[in-house]
């Protein structure tokens, strides 16, 4: 919004009375222009309504709030891997697979659409996992509303305890976008926001399986949550064959590993 004269002086101030707060103007007389005007709409923006509102319908909410995750407030070494947007064949077996001979857990943020396809993928191999919601269709929640995110979050819930028999706690907006309708759908839901500390770097590491696993080994910290996904494009491949590496030299610095859900109750 531009900048408006002190002649406006008047009509600002009324405007202002009505969302308190304090005007300063600045320049020489005849000239000055109030600083924060643009801090003063035109028009007082609604309430509740829009795409991504934090305060629309608020009388649906039965939860008092949610905790957003980026990482756990720990000295003890625990680290929590992330993987994102399966299950699809021939990627999310073969990361299980690693895990697996590991013995290390993991959590998996599940796209709905994508596990009701391939349900079978997951099936007796979750044991020592957790799993989370991403959303229906990995749409950017931050551009729906509240019955959008709904939509898309109540749906991939809906499958996951069909097909998992678990009930998620945990929900990951796809690209990290975060809205209010986002915000307000999770607090519904009762579930608690999981983002990540860092992600795995793909491009920096494409072909350097040995490199990004060094890398993860000396840079991550405790109570870290790690992001990196088990579907894409060829170049995430380079994640699948640093991961044994990487668990192995993070067990070498006394590292152990838990689910977000456990790192973040400690």
């Amino acid at each position: 919004m531009a900048r408006r004269p002190v002649k406006a002086l008047d009509k600002a101030i009324r405007r202002r009375s009505l969302f308190g707060g304090s005007l300063l103007a600045v320049g020489g007389a005849g000239t000055g222009l109030l600083i924060d005007e643009l801090l003063v709409p035109e028009r007082p923006p609604p309430l509740d309504g829009g795409y991504a509102a934090a305060a629309d319908q608020l009388g649906r909410l039965t939860h008092g709030g949610v905790r957003i995750h980026y990482r756990a407030e720990t000295d003890a070494k625990v680290i929590a891997l992330t993987f994102d947007d399966g299950p699809k064949p021939d990627w999310t077996p073969r990361f299980l697979d690693v895990l697996d001979e590991a013995d290390v857990p993991a959590t998996f943020f599940l796209v709905g659409k994508n596990l009701v396809e391939h349900a079978d993928l997951l099936r007796g191999r979750l044991d020592r996992h957790e799993v989370g919601n991403h959303s229906w269709s990995h749409a950017d929640l931050a551009t729906l509303d509240l019955a959008g995110v709904r939509n898309q979050l109540e749906s991939t819930h809906d499958a996951i305890v069909k097909h998992t028999g678990r009930t998620p706690t945990l929900m990951r907006p796809p690209y990290g976008h975060l809205g209010g309708s986002t915000v307000l759908a999770a607090v519904g839901m009762g579930y608690d926001i999981a983002l990540w500390t860092r992600s795995v770097n793909e491009r920096v590491f494409a072909g350097d399986s040995a490199g990004m696993a060094a890398d993860l080994a000396e840079t991550l910290h405790p109570g870290s949550i790690v992001l990196a996904h088990d579907v894409g494009h060829k170049g995430r491949l380079v994640t699948l064959g640093a991961l044994p590496a990487t668990i192995a030299g993070l067990k070498a610095k006394g590292y152990s590993f838990a689910t977000v859900s456990e790192l973040v109750a400690g």
